[in-house]
């Protein structure tokens, strides 16, 4: 074998070590960055059931009206009594809606909770989009303190160029209340143990 043939060698051997680390370097980037780029493929393709955030109506208001169920839950061990004002309205597409949401601390220690939230049907979700919200927020309660919170939502007209959706008579945002750790909603057992992070539970 040639001194040049033997450098050659060497060379390539390099290149396909350096390329074996800029992939595994790459992967690594890309398990790091997986979650924050799915919950932005949720937001904005309303995938899972995730609603859309806007800062306002479009303008356009359609002669349809579809029912608004408003689901709340709290995990256990947290000790909240969490409900709407209204358990159900008749929301017309494309007008801004507010309901508020009361909780209430009905333990005897301070505690602090945050909700997370989804909208079903799923398909629906791209259109449902929300202006205001309580969720992934956390809100601390002395024993037997309440608060009252407002969603601001609305339904997207261009629901109307879905025709799947042309069926659709009800739509349901449903709200999980749990204890927060760090920011985070935790699911706990009855007795107040930690189970887990429950970021993305399925509601």
């Amino acid at each position: 074998m040639t001194k040049a043939h033997e450098n050659q060698q060497a060379r390539k051997a390099t290149r396909t070590a350096l390329i074996c680390v800029g992939v595994a370097f790459g992967m690594l980037g890309a398990s790091f960055a997986a979650v924050p780029l799915y919950d932005l493929f949720c937001k904005v393709t309303g995938f899972g059931g995730t609603p859309q955030v806007g800062t306002a109506a479009t303008g356009k208001v359609l002669d349809r009206s579809i029912s608004v169920r408003f689901d709340a839950n709290v995990a256990p061990g947290l000790g909240w009594k969490f409900q709407p004002e209204s358990p159900e309205i008749k929301a017309q597409v494309g007008v801004t809606q507010t309901v508020f949401y009361k909780m209430t601390n009905r333990s005897d220690r301070t505690v602090t909770g945050i909700a997370t939230y989804n909208v079903t049907p799923e398909q629906s979700a791209a259109y449902f989009v929300k202006i205001q919200c309580f969720c992934f927020t956390e809100h601390t309660l002395k024993p037997g303190e309440s608060f009252e919170a407002p969603v601001v939502f609305y339904i997207d007209p261009e629901i109307a160029g879905n025709r799947e959706l042309d069926g659709i008579k009800a739509i349901t945002l449903s709200y999980t209340y749990f204890a927060s750790k760090a920011g985070q909603p935790v699911a706990q057992d009855q007795a107040g143990n930690a189970k887990g992070d429950a970021k993305n539970p399925k509601l």
